[in-house]
This record gives C-alpha cells, structure tokens and sequence, in this order.
C-alpha cells in the first residue's frame, strides 16, 4: 500500500471489554485488504485502523461479523476519514448488544449493563438452570435433557462467537475453548457441570463488562465537565446557544457560578477560577483581563467575558481524552511481552490439556472419563484473559489517573520509563521559575517605598514590557492608585521618563540613573548586592535626585524546593540546565537546592543530557517544550512543562498541564505503583492459574471452579488495577 494513500480510521466499538476482544478485532480487521496497521484499546472502546482508502464499510463488516457494535467511525465508507486525533461525529443507534464477548459497557453506549441482551441472556440461562434442577428433582428421566437445553440457551451464541473468531484468525479464542470444554462434559456425561460452567461463564463476562466501564468512564467523565449550553454575545445581545458552536474569536459572557464552556481568554472581568475539576488545583486562581480560562472550569465571584480561543473538539479537556485514548492505544514494552508470550500460552495450554486427558489413559491404565474431564478443566483454566488484561487495565487506569490531575504521559512506554529515571535535567525560565519578573524589593533613598512604587508605576502604565507588568502587580498587590503620566516615553536601552504630578520621573537601569544624579556608595552597594543574587534593579529619579530602587527577579515557582526534595527523595538526582548567566542561575539553584550548568546553548543541553544517558543513566529533561527540543528530544523522557497550552499537550513525551514542579514527582510515584500494580495483577493470574492447576490434576476442583479460575481472576486483575484511579491528591 502506498503510504501517501493510506488513512486512519478511528471506531468507537461497543461490547469490546476483555484481552480476547482485543485479539480477535485486531487478527480480524488485519486480514481486511488494505489494512496495514491495527490498534485497539479495550479501556477507550475504540479500534484505530490505517487502511487503503476504500476499506471502511469491509472493516465494519468484519468488526460486527465478531459480535460487536461499531457506534462511531470518524468519516463513513468511502469518505474522508479522521486522522486519529480528529474529532468524530456520531451516528445514532439503538443500545442493544450485538452478543459481542463482554458485556455491552462501551463509552458511546447509554444502556445500563443489566438491560444488555447479554445480561438478558445470562439470566435466561441462569432460569433454565434453576428450572432443570427443581425438574430434575421432581421427574429424574428429564433431568439430563432440561441441563443441556439451559447449557445451549448459552452455548449456541458462545459457540458462533468462537467459529467466527476461529475464520477471522483467532482459533484459540476462550469462547473456543469454551465450547469444547461443554460439549466434551456433555459426552463423558457431566451436562449438569457443563450447563453451570456456561452461566459462570456469562456471569464472568458481565463483571468484567461492568469493571472495564468503570474505568473507561474515568476519562470519559472528563467530556461531562464542559456546558451544553454557552451565552453567546452577538449584535449587542447575550443570547444562549449550543456550546459545541461556539466559534472561535467569539465572545461569551460567564456569570459568577457557571462552568466556563469554552478554552478562551479574558477581555473584561476578574474573577477566581476553581480550576480544580480539570488540574486538580485544590485553590481557585485569581485571573483578569488576558487570563487564560479552559473549557469545564467554574467560575468564581466575577462577571466575565470571554474571547473564545479553540473549537469544542479542540478544547483542552478534548485533547485531553483524545491524547490519553491514544496513549492507551500504544502498548508498553510489558504489555507487547505478554501480548507475545499469550500467542505461544493458549496453543501450549491446549497441547498440555490434550495430554493430560489422553496420556494417563494410554500409558498408565487412567480412567478414560476422569482424565478426559481434567483435561477439558484444565482448557478452561488455561485461558489467558486474566494474564493478557493485567497490564492494559493497569496502565489505562493510571493514564486517566494522570490526566485528571494534570499529568499527560504519552502512553504504556512512557508510563514505564518515567518510573526508572535516574536524573532530571530542568530548565530554568518558565520551568523552575514562573517565567515572568516580580518585584521583589522596593528600596527608599529617601522617598517612601510606597511613593518609590506609584511613581515608578505611573511611568509604566500602558506598557506591556515584562518587568513594567512587574511594577505595575506590585503595585496592585499593594492597593497602591497609580496617577497618570504625561510625556512617557522610553529611552532605548537606558529606561523610561516622564512627568508625574509636575515632577521629571526617569526608571531606568543603575547606569543610565547615575547619568541624572550621583548615587551613594551605600546605594550602589545596594544594587551590587541586589545583583549578586540575580536580582535585576531600576533606579528612580525624582526631579534629579535619587528616589529610591526597585528590584525584580523571575522568581522559583512556589513549590520548586518541595518538588525537587521530592524527587531526590525517590532516588532522582536533579540538574539546572539553562542559558541564563551565571550569577542569576546559581542565585536561584542556592534558594531551591540544585545543581546548576548555566550559559547553555540549546546544543550544550543537549550534549549534556546524551552525557549522562551515555553514562548509563535513565535522563528526563523537563523544559517548556519550545526552546529546548533538542535536549528533550535527547533525553529517555521528555516533560513539557506548560498551562495546557498546544505545545505542552503536544510535545515531548509526556506534559505537566499546570506547571507544578512537584507534578514531575507524582509522576515518577504513578509510574512507579503502576508496575507494582502490573507485578500483582501478573501474580493474581499465573497464581491461581498454577493452583487450580495442581488442584484440577489432584483431582480436588473440577470444571466450574476451573472457570472460576479464570474470569475470577480477571474480574481480580481489573478491580485491582482500577484501584490506580484513586490518585492521591498532592
């Protein structure tokens, strides 16, 4: 297939909730003519195909030929498709359950489990089986007979399933071994044991069905969060319209209280922002004009309006689930090594089952009929679901963990890496720091600092210069009211002057001041100390004489220390790596506590960070995501650390959405219980396997405590697994 023709189809696919479905889509749809690449994620429900142009209605085809549901396809047969990350547009279908392998649970579905046809089917068989032992207790010589019509009432479907998996390519399906395990009981006469194996059965797939829906509906839940409906300025009128319409660069107005229906930016009001249901955030964010606000944050005390900066499907918390569907879409190097070892199990199982039913007999004068029995429980107990779902189900639960609290990792592989880091390298600016001056000391050369801040404040009123925006807060913070200046203007490279209330005003470096008015050898040792702590000063003159000195630093991020205390106390050694100057990076390394390289070019980070890795090091580098690719690019695992912004959600291999350094150690902590988690689950299910085993061949258990074994085992794995989506808040 040419590679310039092929596309990506993306299909939400109901009922698909267990490793096997997996299996049997994947095998199914790669036999479909033009298909080249197949990814399906049981935890999102959905299957991503890159195919020939031609091929969307075969693959549906194939898809519902298994028993399942295709509800969503991004673009129909023969049309333009999606990309995998556009959004879809969805096609009404009435929720029933096509009998797919799992109960019918999928994000797109409404219907609550216990109306599915498969929850209908289970108690049919259930009834049946109750029937025919209260029949067989009344009428003996019925007995047999009413267990074999309850056994079919599950059998028939279980078995088409298991023909039509076996024809698309997966012979050794669980419904496969399934039906051979029923039918071999019908023949050495246990029909009673075989019809209650079949209801274990279907009862097993509907707690499997309800346990995946829970953690898909993780994630999902996060769709819920924006509006429907969004006040929508137009013509001078606020009138109410879908929130999925909103256009961008329209404008929206937010009453106090309301969810904010769209990612945009503030053109008038101030307000507190509860961000917490999209970041995590525990405390509302004071934000005002030119504030960024995202879609499903709630608005606090203020009347805001709002110019709308993405589209509904582009919104972060869309990015969000599609960005984590995706991730969940890529396999970790763990998942990809009990994928494989599965395909090589399941035939093993049934080799190692065939000979415990035939060779005691032949060899050793067995009884025929007990060994073919331990034979057939020994299939059932051999199915690899439990072992096949342990990592997927852990790992989908902690990327959706993750996102929740504003933690995006860029699928299995990355979950694993981030948990074997040995160092972070960290950029400063924007990184380690806000990214933005504050002023940090107002100095008095005789006129009070509160006088020093308003005249300095009334020369930058208007400017948009970061170290004027600097002032300008300061004064705010202090309620200072700032009277206007005339004649302002900026002197290139040496300051600003004008006149304040009658008086000549110049702010401007130390340099250009001393060029108006000779300073005193206690104010210029002031300014020398000031800059050896990587603070940069501007001295005001009033009418000609000093009048005082502001200084202001990017200053560390509020929980920068804690953060990387943090990780060095998960064994992470941690390393500046900037292109500031010297004196300012090793000011702001001896306040939070870490290692400084500083006049960095972006090829020197680079260099640095393939040094440790090349010295046997597991390296993140943790940076904005713009200036520093290369570096990020180099490292085991790139962080991007950034507001929700394209480029955070985009970049690297995994993006702090709200800026938190100590977010980098939560993300090292989730990785880290995720594999103990992986470990457990992997555990559970060989261990029971290996008990049943020894107990089925000592001829203590029997079929249905085989079949107990195994969907026992993944209803275990799947409920520990989800126990990762109860993040601890940090």
């Amino acid at each position: 297939m040419n590679a310039a023709t092929a596309e990506k189809t993306r299909m939400r696919v109901e009922g698909m909730d267990c490793a096997s479905c997996a299996t049997k889509i994947e095998n199914a749809l790669l036999r479909v003519e033009g298909v080249s690449e197949v990814r399906v994620s049981v935890p999102a429900g959905t299957v991503t195909v890159q195919h020939a142009a031609s091929d969307v209605l075969s693959m549906r085809k194939r898809v519902e030929g298994l028993g399942y549901k295709v509800l969503d396809v991004g673009g129909e047969g023969g049309h333009a498709h999606s990309k995998a990350s556009d959004h879809h547009h969805s096609h009404s279908h009435d929720h029933h359950d096509h009998g797919g392998s799992c109960a019918d649970a999928g994000p797109a579905a409404r219907t609550p489990w216990w109306r599915t046809a498969k929850a209908t089917m289970t108690i049919a068989v259930g009834v049946a089986l109750a029937a025919a032992f209260v029949l067989g207790k009344l009428v003996p010589a019925v007995e047999t007979p009413a267990f074999l019509a309850a056994m079919l009432i599950g059998l028939v479907p279980i078995g088409g399933r298991a023909f039509n998996a076996a024809i698309s390519g997966t012979p050794f399906s669980i419904e496969m071994l399934m039906t051979i395990a029923a039918i071999g009981a019908v023949f050495i006469g246990a029909t009673e044991e075989a019809a209650t194996v079949v209801f274990l059965f279907l009862i097993g797939e509907l707690l499997e069905g309800v346990a995946a829906s829970r953690a898909r509906a993780s994630i999902q839940d996060l769709t819920k969060l924006v509006p429907e409906t969004a006040r929508l300025e137009r013509d001078g009128r606020v009138e109410e319209v879908p929130a999925a319409s909103l256009d961008v660069q329209a404008v929206i107005q937010v009453r106090p209280g309301d969810r904010i229906p769209a990612d945009g930016v503030i053109v008038a009001g101030e307000s507190a922002i509860d961000e917490a249901p999209v970041t995590g955030e525990s405390t509302p964010v004071r934000k005002g004009i030119d504030g960024t606000v995202y879609a499903g944050t709630i608005n606090g005390d203020g009347v805001l309006r709002v110019r709308v900066t993405a589209a509904a499907a582009d919104n972060t918390i869309a990015r969000v689930v599609r960005l984590v569907e995706e991730a969940q879409e890529s396999k970790a190097p763990t998942e990809r090594f009990i994928d494989r070892f599965s395909k090589f199990y399941t035939p093993g199982v049934v080799v190692v089952a065939a000979m415990i039913a035939v060779v005691p007999p032949l060899l050793f004068g067995g009884e025929w009929q007990e060994w073919i029995y331990k034979g057939l429980a020994i299939l059932l107990i051999g199915c690899p679901c439990a072992l096949v779902i342990s990592t997927p189900a852990a790992i989908a639960a902690s990327l959706s963990a993750g996102a929740r609290r504003g933690l995006l990792l860029k699928g299995g592989a990355v979950l694993e890496e981030v948990g074997r880091i040995q160092m972070a390298c960290f950029d400063k600016t924007g990184t380690l720091t806000a990214g933005k001056p504050q002023v940090t000391d107002v100095a008095s050369f005789g006129v009070p600092e509160a006088e020093v801040l308003r005249l300095a404040a009334a020369l930058e009123s208007g400017s948009s210069h970061p170290l004027a925006t600097a002032i300008l807060a300061a004064a705010a913070d202090r309620s200072i009211v700032v009277p206007a200046a005339t004649d302002a203007s900026a002197i290139g490279g040496k300051g600003v002057r004008g006149t304040v209330e009658g008086r000549l005003v110049f702010l401007g470096s130390p340099q250009a001041a001393e060029e108006l008015a000779s300073l005193a050898e206690q104010q210029k040792a002031l300014i020398v100390a000031f800059n050896e702590v990587g603070k940069t000063a501007s001295v005001l003159i009033v009418d000609g004489a000093p009048a005082g000195a502001i200084a202001m630093r990017d200053e560390p991020r509020p929980d920068a220390t804690e953060g990387l205390q943090r990780l060095r106390d998960l064994g992470v050694e941690t390393m500046m790596l900037t292109g500031d100057n010297e004196r300012t990076a090793t000011a702001i390394g001896r306040t939070i506590g870490i290692r400084v390289r500083a006049g960095l070019l972006p090829q020197d980070k680079q260099q640095i960070v393939s040094g440790f890795r090349n010295g046997g090091k597991k390296v993140a580098k943790i940076g904005d995501g713009i200036n520093d690719a290369p570096a990020l690019a180099a490292a085991d695992v790139g962080i991007a650390m950034g507001g929700g912004t394209d480029v955070a959600l985009e970049t690297a291999d995994a993006a702090v959405l709200h800026g938190r350094v100590a977010d980098v150690a939560a993300m090292v902590e989730l990785s880290r219980r995720t594999m103990n988690n992986i470990k457990q689950n992997i555990g559970v299910a060989l261990g029971l396997k290996a008990l049943f085993l020894v107990t089925t061949v000592a001829g203590i258990t029997g079929l249905w405590p085989a079949i107990l074994a195994d969907t026992g085992a993944t209803v275990l794995v799947t409920m520990n697994a989800l126990r990762l989506l109860r993040m601890p808040a940090q």
